[in-house]
């Protein structure tokens, strides 16, 4: 990762302030170069870049410092000044850890930004999320947004580092593995909005319990301005509706269940191609809001941009165009057609709840279309010891959605298709393929059992890359279709 410093340039003697690190001046260098850039690879050093030599489980940084100086580093960010016979005037800022000095300065650089942040975090759907807000927010301001899954204790510094001075709006993804990671990151970002879409479980192997995954979102308030912030949270979330009393914060919550809401969807109405639905918004009927994406789960994201854009001061025409200039991101539920197939493909990452979610999706598209739908369920990552439960949880509700063909990827595949079978799946319509090695297996599972205009989800973990499975399929048919050269 690489990112040019537009808000200001620092110097190797501030850097070293800036994260309590000590100064090595190498060759005629005083300290006092200018620094315009941040790289974490070696190879997207830029001229004037501060090369951050981290050290991995096999790499470590600081081997790379001297191809990082070719490229015109003059600075580095180590734990240790290098051995190295590299010509030049450069600087070593040195540090007991690197990924945390990086932290460090990027909370010193956010601070001279005058943009209002809006942090999200949650269980399942906080990138979508930020995509709408992204949107809603864009349609007046100049807004700036993490990209990608640059979410976690590297990601979100090198985000922060891409702040411009004309920025109005920053979005922020918070992602976490276990508890601290997003006080810590909350910290870096000071929030003005503070938002969590939902507690899932994802991250049960790590946590434990949802309520311990309730207290590791609930960290997004540790950088929230106590005078002026605002926490929106989902009201539909028992474990997130029994905390609001504690908050000493604006607490602001929004819903499609739960009459409470200060933002509330309902008379959701799903098209071919988006989602209408009307609401309440401080207590003030908005009808036919509309979103170009399916799924009942969208109208919470939607929702949230909704109220994110009015704290933001938005007007509802604002608000409505940028809902409708929403984008979604590469395996995010995605649909298109593969020979025959259509394929909702939706590869990026799956828990119990967005692989419920999916497969209502699948349900309704299909439903829609008059075809029958099939899935690809992936194994669904980091569940600890619930993950036998709920993959076995999935494969009924699978079952129970109708589904009319099953094919199960990865090493639960056997839990979820026994479960499937026992919920009314005939066994003869469900398909097990237990090595993700293996693409090309289950994809010819699914030409030889599919019938033309199916409607096919392919949905799993992250780690499970199914989109290799989609790949296999391309080809598979693209061949299918070729002539034959016999005769």
């Amino acid at each position: 990762m690489n990112a040019q410093l537009k808000l200001r340039t620092f110097t190797p003697r501030e850097i070293a302030d800036a994260v309590g690190g000590e100064l090595y001046k190498i060759g005629k260098a005083d300290g006092n170069e200018k620094v315009t850039s941040v790289s974490t690879s070696s190879s997207e050093v830029t001229p004037g870049a501060m090369f951050c030599a981290i050290k991995g489980e096999r790499v470590d940084g600081a081997d790379f410092i001297p191809d990082a100086l070719s490229l015109g580093a003059v600075c580095v960010l180590t734990t240790r000044v290098p051995d190295t016979d590299a010509a030049g005037d450069w600087c070593a800022v040195v540090v007991a850890d690197v990924v945390k000095a990086l932290g460090t300065l990027s909370g010193f650089y956010r601070d001279f930004s005058t943009a209002k942040f809006v942090a999200i975090t949650g269980s399942v759907g906080k990138t979508t999320t930020k995509g709408f807000v992204y949107a809603v927010a864009s349609s007046v301001y100049k807004t700036h947004k993490t990209k990608g899954n640059h979410n976690n204790e590297l990601g979100l510094p090198m985000t922060l580092f891409e702040l411009e001075p004309d920025d109005k709006v920053s979005v922020i993804e918070l992602g976490m593995s276990n508890l601290g990671e997003i006080e810590y990151m909350s910290h870096l970002v000071k929030p003005d909005i503070a938002v969590i879409t939902n507690i899932g479980t994802s991250h049960l192997a790590s946590l434990g319990t949802r309520e311990n995954i309730c207290l590791a979102k609930l960290e997004i308030t540790a950088g929230l301005n106590r005078e002026t912030g605002i926490i929106l949270l989902n009201a539909d979330e028992p474990l997130l509706l029994e905390k609001v009393d504690e908050l000493p914060f604006d607490v602001r919550l929004m819903s499609i269940k739960n009459r409470v809401g200060d933002y509330r969807a309902m008379n959701i109405r799903q098209g071919d191609d988006g989602i209408t639905f009307d609401m309440i918004c401080d207590n003030k009927a908005i009808t036919n809001v509309e979103i170009p994406i399916i799924g009942r789960h969208n109208v919470y994201n939607a929702l949230t941009a909704y109220a994110v854009g009015t704290m933001l001061g938005l007007q509802e025409e604002d608000i409505r165009r940028g809902l409708l200039s929403f984008e979604g991101e590469a395996m995010r539920q995605r649909i298109y057609d593969v020979g025959s197939l259509t394929v909702i493909d939706d590869c990026y990452n799956a828990s119990p709840e967005s692989m419920r979610a999916a497969i209502d999706v699948l349900v309704g598209t299909a439903a829609k279309r008059n075809k029958r739908p099939i899935a690809l369920i992936g194994d669904m990552l980091e569940l600890g010891d619930y993950s036998r439960l709920l993959h076995d949880q999935i494969g009924q509700y699978a079952a129970q959605a109708n589904v009319a063909k099953l094919f199960c990827y990865g090493l639960m595949s056997d839990v979820v298709a026994e479960a499937a079978i026992k919920k009314g799946i005939r066994a003869e319509n469900v398909f097990v393929c237990l090595d993700t090695r293996d693409p090309q297996t289950i994809a010819d599972m699914i030409c030889d059992a599919a019938l033309p205009g199916d409607v096919l989800l392919v949905k799993a973990s992250r780690g499970v890359h199914a989109e290799r499975v989609i790949e296999c399929l391309k080809k598979k048919i693209t061949k299918m279709k070729q002539p034959s050269n016999n005769g």
